[in-house]
């Protein structure tokens, strides 16, 4: 599905400027057209549809069913829908938009958000063929775990209290049978006509919140891809010592990656000796504790969210480093 985005990265960077996918600038520019490309179209697609969806479907009766009779099932579906979901931590922001303008509560809605970038079809299958089911298996539970408990203690703390005014609007519009205008009217009342103006609408509302921002995080994320330095890592952190761990959480937090881009990552840097849980809490910050994240999420959440799930998502890694070390050493 993506790969087309591979090949209009391709095309303009190494075919139009003539640049060689061997140097770092070919590289950076190459993550950059490739990202911005995608999760423009994901923004644009995702939003278009959801909003479609919410004014066609009795959406009251999914968020009453996810938000009051089965929570704890609800974590569940929202952390298994962003493990099913091929998304970066970047590209799965659209999502989350969408489904805060639903009403879904933000729990959920974040259990999904914190998943989505740490598993998907694609790191399962590499990693199943590089380090084994075992291992794969683990990392599965332990990614979904994150988005579960991660979701559940931001309802507790009643999270959607921090998001953006414009956020937070359309999610107390949607919450509120009163305040919502689509709620006033019934699925029969809406034709398709309606139903595609309020959805491009909604979309073309928040493309014009976040489209800068979106340049700005990946080209962020393109410079460190292209230009981190080799070898640095597994030569400072392969001594297993328990301060190891939370450095590489704090040193995979300016880079950037997906997923299945960090695979083989993890494969090389456990080869070279690195420890299993110190390999892995670098790799799922790197994958969803990274600068262009935050940029994006800084357009829907205030300061206080964003510290929150920070902080959350460093002890998070950092205690999921430790067991894995204690366990394969």
């Amino acid at each position: 599905m993506f790969e087309v985005f591979t090949y209009l990265a391709d095309w303009l960077v190494y075919d139009l400027l003539s640049l060689s996918e061997e140097t770092k600038l070919g590289d950076a520019l190459h993550f950059f057209v490739e990202d911005t490309a995608k999760i423009f179209v994901l923004l644009i697609v995702m939003i278009y549809f959801i909003a479609l969806l919410r004014a066609s479907l009795n959406v009251e009766r999914v968020r009453d069913y996810l938000a009051r009779k089965h929570r704890g099932v609800g974590y569940l579906l929202g952390s298994t829908f962003g493990a099913i979901t091929p998304f970066c931590s970047c590209s799965s922001i659209p999502v989350f938009l969408g489904f805060t303008s639903a009403g879904i509560p933000v729990g959920i809605t974040m259990a999904f958000l914190l998943t989505s970038p740490l598993i998907n079809e694609v790191a399962v299958l590499l990693l199943l063929s590089l380090l084994g089911w075992e291992f794969t298996l683990m990392y599965i539970v332990v990614g979904m775990a994150v988005g579960i408990v991660g979701g559940i203690f931001l309802d507790i703390i009643h999270a959607e209290k921090w998001l953006q005014p414009f956020a937070a609007k359309a999610y107390q519009q949607a919450s509120n049978q009163s305040q919502s205008k689509l709620q006033a009217q019934s699925k029969e009342t809406l034709s398709f006509i309606e139903r595609h103006q309020f959805a491009k609408e909604e979309a073309l509302e928040i493309l014009g919140r976040v489209w800068k921002w979106v340049f700005i995080g990946v080209g962020i994320g393109a410079g460190l891809h292209g230009f981190v330095p080799e070898g640095w890592i597994e030569n400072n952190l392969g001594n297993g010592q328990w301060w190891s761990v939370p450095a590489a959480v704090l040193m995979g937090i300016p880079l950037y990656s997906n997923a299945t881009g960090v695979i083989p990552v993890m494969e090389s840097l456990i080869n070279k000796g690195l420890p299993i849980g110190t390999t892995l809490a670098f790799c799922m910050s790197t994958v969803a504790a990274s600068f262009p994240e935050f940029i994006l999420l800084k357009q829907v959440m205030q300061w206080r969210l964003l510290a929150t799930i920070f902080v959350m998502l460093l002890l998070s890694f950092t205690t999921v480093g430790w067991i894995f070390n204690l366990t394969f050493s």
